[in-house]
């Protein structure tokens, strides 16, 4: 992606940690905590490390040449293992022979992904608790401000903004925790040797696992897992969940944003949602991107799972299929938390025009409780008639609902105007909204972080 458009759709932090320097730092990192995790168990001499451990430094490296030397070997770790031989032979020829002892390429490069995949699932998590947060302050706050509902586009019922607000909460508060949870099932150590036996560890092979581990902090699994993806597929997964979540959210704000809408506003800043054309427009930004990541996230998801089906011990381009796709999706879900955690903490909120898109229909949108009212005293089938033909009568008339209904006889034989009047306001219509918001509320305090 170019520099013009990488700022756009993805965070400065989260380039960093796919960027080649991060991909080589963290491979070479691995490569040192081997010959550590191998010294301790008397594999390695200590008089080797000095030198390994000081050869594993990413700035002694070509980048280009590597990159030059991937394309020939069919993966990285090939020309790396290469140079940095060479790089301790030159201070220690001893040393040399210790480095990458008995591991094969996949568990340097699968280990050095999930280093970094910790590293970047803790940095999605910080825009993801600032949306967090932002949702559960506007839930609060809004609680018992009344909106129109809307389904299939049209309006429907009252709500309020605070229920519409604990939706998207609650909804993040799911991600969250599948996000978390792949993250932390993700967080495993990779490291089998060519065939998943560690035949060449002369024995220790689990004693070195488990020392590889713990040197790395990483969770040491049952068995290796070279052709075994799903943790890799189940994380890639709970980015699409979260960019999708996000996508959602950000779709009801771009169209409360909308001009016939105009309830709800992205927050201002200087040279943000102008038009090269049109001076007057304030466009949407954080959603636009956020709806980007959710558009392009479902099809990145997808080559994931074709990925899992991999060969016998070793799979043939199904692995190498991930590197990009995964890395892809971190960057997208990156951009859309950090943009869309901007968003919510600004996101400003018109109430006026919220009580008047609640009158837009001159009080059609309360027709429902005015017809349950009804039932209970002429029956459902006569009640859904009578109030659809005063529904009807007031469009023609161009009047309000009310109106309508108090000039029925069949309507005020059962209702009186002024319960009429009670049926009509929104703010007598809500249900369960508070409850639900209150419920959301409550788990989002038992789970706060």
């Amino acid at each position: 992606m170019t520099s013009l458009f990488t700022p756009l759709f993805q965070t400065e932090a989260m380039a960093a940690l796919f960027a080649d320097e991060a991909v080589l730092s963290t491979m070479l990192r691995v490569e040192a905590a081997l010959a550590r995790a191998q010294s301790r168990v008397g594999m390695v001499p200590p008089t080797a490390l000095p030198a390994i451990e000081a050869a594993c430094d990413a700035g002694l490296y070509d980048l280009a040449a590597l990159g030059r030397a991937t394309a020939l070997a069919g993966n990285p770790a090939i020309p790396l293992v290469k140079a940095l031989t060479a790089q301790v032979a030159a201070a220690d020829p001893a040393a040399a022979r210790h480095v990458h002892r008995g591991a094969t390429s996949q568990d340097i490069i699968d280990t050095g992904l999930v280093l970094r995949t910790r590293d970047a699932v803790a940095l999605i998590r910080i825009d993801l608790e600032r949306a967090i947060h932002a949702l559960a302050t506007l839930a609060r706050t809004h609680a018992a401000t009344p909106m129109a509902g809307r389904t299939l586009w049209q309006q429907a019922l009252p709500v309020t903004f605070g229920l519409k607000a604990a939706g998207w909460l609650s909804l993040l508060l799911r991600v969250r925790s599948r996000l978390k949870a792949a993250g932390e099932a993700a967080s495993t150590l990779q490291f089998g040797g060519a065939a998943g036996t560690l035949a060449s560890q002369g024995g220790q092979g689990l004693d070195i696992a488990a020392a590889l581990a713990d040197e790395l902090s990483l969770t040491l699994p049952d068995m290796p897992w070279h052709s075994q993806r799903d943790r890799i597929a189940d994380l890639g997964a709970a980015l699409g969940l979260l960019a999708g979540a996000l996508g959602k959210i950000a779709r009801d704000i771009a169209h409360l944003m909308s001009s016939e809408v105009a309830e709800a506003f992205e927050p201002a800043a200087a040279g943000k949602g102008g038009s090269s054309a049109m001076p007057h427009k304030r466009n949407p930004v954080g959603t636009t991107i956020a709806l980007s990541a959710a558009a392009r996230a479902p099809g990145l998801v997808a080559t994931l799972l074709s990925a899992m089906v991999q060969e016998q011990e070793r799979g043939v381009g199904g692995w190498h299929a991930e590197w990009p796709v995964l890395a892809e999706l971190f960057l997208l879900a990156s951009g859309a938390a950090a943009h869309m955690a901007d968003t919510l903490s600004g996101l400003e909120l018109d109430l006026d025009a919220m009580r008047a898109n609640l009158d837009l229909t001159n009080g059609l949108m309360m027709a429902e409780p005015v017809t349950q009212a009804l039932a209970e005293a002429s029956g459902r089938h006569d009640a859904v008639g009578i109030v659809e033909a005063a529904c009807k009568r007031a469009v023609a008339a161009g009047h309000g609902l009310l109106a309508a209904l108090t000039a029925d006889p069949a309507v005020t034989a059962h209702l009186p105007p002024d319960r009429l009047a009670e049926l009509t306001r929104p703010e007598n219509y809500l249900g369960s909204a508070a409850e639900f918001v209150a419920r959301v509320l409550a788990s989002y305090e038992r789970e706060r972080v």
